[in-house]
């Protein structure tokens, strides 16, 4: 079917209809251009992405890079760098084969589609132009047989009238013939006319609009071949992408396959161990044989005759328990057995030679003043004074010896 013989007064609608397919086409360049703009900004924020977990070097993450379960996530940030790449690919393919070429298409196209027109329009000028000259023709005509049966109606009244003269009379008849004969020629004027306008008639429509309308035709058919090339297109762009995905995808996968969580186990084994045994078991401590102390007037403690104590002195050394801190640190030596020094009369060790706590205080006690020392002082504030610094004395001496013997 052929625009020119089925649309051939059709030239508006075909003029609105070939512009929406213009239309149509630009309006898919564009859609490609809104894709090719999301691809790169998409390709863009998997890359900042993938480059914001990334390993640093000269970092803490480095050192914990070696665990398999490490590799692999690095290996799928890499893996995502690179289908990153093949968005990119994707929008750089469709903007030079199909953004630029069929915006370069819509160009031809509209300067054919205006030239096509224009041609209509010339050939529809032309065409009404010979219609108003067949009208003006044809209304010359109608009028000179009018003027010329008026003016044959004239002479025949004239003639009749025998009251005219002769020469009024051939007057009238004179001037009948001139209108017979303008009314002849504007007749041989619009028959002349006349078969020209059919013949440019018939030309414009079976000659130059349906030779328009083919082109226009041809035009849009173009149109929609060349979109649908595009469209194919525009799938295998995507298409050629697919495979080196996959691959990105299978290293992803790959990688996942390749954890092994028992070598991650060992590699902490190695990382950590510091090679000491654990500490073995803390002794039993009996705290029921600690010193028995007496109250008496110038002692904490009784004594004997010969001057020796007859306290019990626990042992000093305690079991240590082994310290859970960080750095590594060799456990502590077992704990020590009682001090000989503690048995009530025994020998005391060579690098002990500490005296009990009752011997240095009855020391001191014989050396310093008795409390009756003081019967000498006035009763007052004076005496307060003196036993308050006595007692301060005497607390902080207690307190020493203490500690010592501990």
């Amino acid at each position: 079917m052929s625009w020119g013989t089925e649309l051939w007064d059709q030239f508006d609608n075909l003029e609105k209809h070939t512009q929406w397919g213009i239309e149509v086409l630009e309006k898919y360049i564009k859609f490609v251009k809104e894709r090719t703009e999301i691809e790169i900004g998409y390709a863009k924020q998997l890359r900042n992405l993938s480059k914001k977990y990334q390993t640093k070097k000269n970092s803490k993450e480095e050192e914990e890079s070696k665990y398999t379960s490490c590799k692999a996530f690095q290996t799928t940030l890499n893996e995502m760098n690179d289908y990153a790449g093949q968005h990119e690919v994707i929008s750089e393919n469709m903007t030079s084969q199909i953004t630029a070429e069929l915006t370069r298409f819509v160009q031809e196209l509209k300067q054919e589609r205006k030239s096509h027109f224009h041609e209509g329009r010339k050939a529809q000028q032309h065409i009404e132009t010979c219609w108003k000259q067949l009208e003006a023709s044809k209304r010359r005509f109608e009028r000179d047989c009018k003027e010329a049966e008026r003016a044959q109606q004239y002479f025949e009244k004239m003639d009749a009238d025998i009251n005219v003269t002769k020469a009024d009379v051939e007057k009238a008849r004179q001037q009948a013939q001139i209108r017979h004969q303008m009314s002849d020629d504007s007749k041989g004027e619009y028959s002349s006319v006349l078969q020209k306008f059919n013949r440019e008639q018939n030309d414009h429509y079976y000659t130059h609009i349906p030779g328009i309308f083919q082109k226009l035709q041809d035009m849009e058919e173009r149109r929609i071949g060349r979109m649908s090339d595009s469209l194919k297109t525009y799938a295998e762009i995507d298409r050629q992408v697919v495979p080196i995905i996959g691959k990105c995808l299978d290293g992803i996968t790959k990688s996942a396959e390749s954890i092994n969580g028992k070598q991650d186990s060992q590699m902490v084994i190695e990382s950590f161990k510091s090679g000491f045994e654990p500490p073995g078991d803390v002794d039993f401590e009996d705290f029921t044989q600690s010193m028995k102390r007496t109250v008496s007037d110038n002692s904490l403690t009784n004594t004997k005759a010969d001057g020796k104590s007859d306290a019990k002195v626990p042992s000093k050394s305690r079991g240590k328990l082994w310290p859970f801190i960080k750095k590594n640190k060799p456990p502590p030596p077992p704990p020590a057995s009682a001090s000989p020094s503690a048995v009530p009369n025994g020998p005391q060790s060579p690098k002990q030679q500490k005296e009990p706590l009752s011997h240095r205080f009855n020391d001191f006690m014989t050396s310093k003043p008795k409390i009756h020392c003081f019967r000498s002082l006035k009763r007052g504030v004076s005496c307060a004074l003196v036993i308050s610094r006595n007692h301060c004395s005497f607390f902080s001496l207690f307190v020493f010896l203490l500690y010592e013997q501990l």
